[in-house]
């Protein structure tokens, strides 16, 4: 377990550092605000997962003291970084979440579209859902994608989940494809 500093004045639970073949997932900090900003306000996110609110850098560091470091606080998990174990070059989000309208924790996942298609998705967020079985000893994982989300679908397929239902959720306009596993 590795414990990161985020923000002056935010104390972290322990968050694991997880790995995979070609990957390396890690918590998030405010350093990585430039990053964020960029992938919240890529077309792709902005369609498939909706807007953040994320317009500037400084949003970007609020969204990641106020989100992710602050559910790492709460509850030892949260969104994680995936960062190319090669290089180091960050290439998406991934990690479990807790959603007012879920019942169990969200396996949530984006990636820039340079990085689509290599297997990076399945990767990473087969990973997540091991940590979230084997070490957290969640007995279910659910995640969620909009209708047209066939790509996002399809790595839940790919690492076991399953189609269950179409579900609404607080604060969210569209019914949402709900997959467990």
């Amino acid at each position: 377990m590795c414990v990161r500093s985020a923000a002056p004045g935010v104390r972290l639970r322990a968050v694991i550092e997880l790995e995979s073949a070609r990957l390396r997932l890690r918590p998030m900090t405010v350093e990585d605000a430039g990053f964020v900003h960029t992938l919240y306000n890529d077309p792709s996110f902005l369609q498939n997962i909706g807007d953040r609110g994320v317009r500037t850098v400084a949003d970007a560091e609020s969204y990641i003291v106020n989100g992710p470091l602050a559910m790492y606080a709460r509850l030892g998990f949260g969104l994680l970084l995936i960062e190319r174990r090669s290089d180091g070059a960050a290439l998406g989000i991934c990690g479990l979440l807790k959603r007012e309208g879920l019942d169990d924790p969200d396996l949530g996942f984006a990636l820039l579209p340079a990085h689509w298609g290599q297997g990076y998705a399945v990767e990473a967020a087969a990973r997540v859902l091991r940590f979230g079985r084997e070490t957290l000893g969640l007995p279910r994982v659910v995640a969620i994608t909009t209708e047209q989300n066939l790509s996002s679908a399809r790595v839940l397929e790919k690492i076991g989940m399953r189609f269950q239902r179409m579900v609404d959720i607080p604060n969210d306009d569209e019914t949402l494809r709900l997959f467990a596993g």
